[in-house]
């Protein structure tokens, strides 16, 4: 009972740190309200331009990535039923709240383990540069401090969960020969797609 209680005193603690930040440079409030609601956009057009590049290693590791985050997105809802708290803005007062979110269980954070789910497994496949990717992710998840709607333990959980599947799946699924007949499949489909349009916009230029 005293360990729990002094774990949310913890946790109410840090969370006061980094929110209270937001009323002391409210000038970096747009920032990261953009950053904790639009960034997971720049991430889904990332994935999309990764996967066109039409390089199989890619595709191996968006896929890869991918099944990472629903492994994780699944663990995080099984542990959302034995743990739950609503967002901060509920349950304390004086919150710096910068976005809308409605009344529900904020642990883990999804959006946490959206974020690391796919930037671990970049890094994990390309390291290098690749680290800068586990720090937008970093970024996504304080932000999602910062604008009030998670504790920082439900960021945390979320970072444990990702960075567990992400690193289960990098070692496993890329050697598993289905994930290449996976491939083979797609491209295949894929090249005659592009072939059929081709052969299409190639007709209607001799028409005219």
């Amino acid at each position: 009972m005293v360990l729990g209680l002094d774990i949310s005193v913890v946790n109410i603690s840090l969370f006061r740190l980094v929110n209270d930040l937001g009323k002391e440079h409210p000038f970096l409030n747009p920032a990261f309200s953009f950053i904790a609601e639009y960034m997971v956009f720049l991430l889904a057009l990332s994935v999309l331009i990764i996967w066109f590049t039409r390089n199989t290693d890619n595709r191996i590791m968006i896929l890869s990535a991918s099944i990472a985050f629903i492994c994780a997105f699944t663990i995080g809802k099984v542990s959302g039923v034995f743990h739950s708290n609503y967002q901060p803005f509920v349950e304390l007062t004086d919150v710096n709240k910068l976005i809308h979110k409605k009344k529900d269980n904020s642990f883990p954070s999804d959006h946490t383990i959206l974020f690391f789910s796919y930037c671990i497994s970049f890094w994990l496949f390309k390291r290098g540069w690749s680290i800068l990717w586990v720090l937008l992710a970093v970024l996504v998840g304080v932000s999602r401090i910062w604008v009030g709607v998670h504790y920082p333990f439900d960021v945390f959980a979320g970072v444990l969960i990702s960075l567990a599947a992400a690193t289960f799946i990098y070692l496993t699924f890329p050697k598993l020969s289905v994930t290449q007949t996976i491939i083979k499949i797609y491209e295949k489909c894929e090249n005659i797609l592009l072939l059929l349009f081709k052969r299409t916009k190639g007709n209607k230029s001799k028409n005219f």
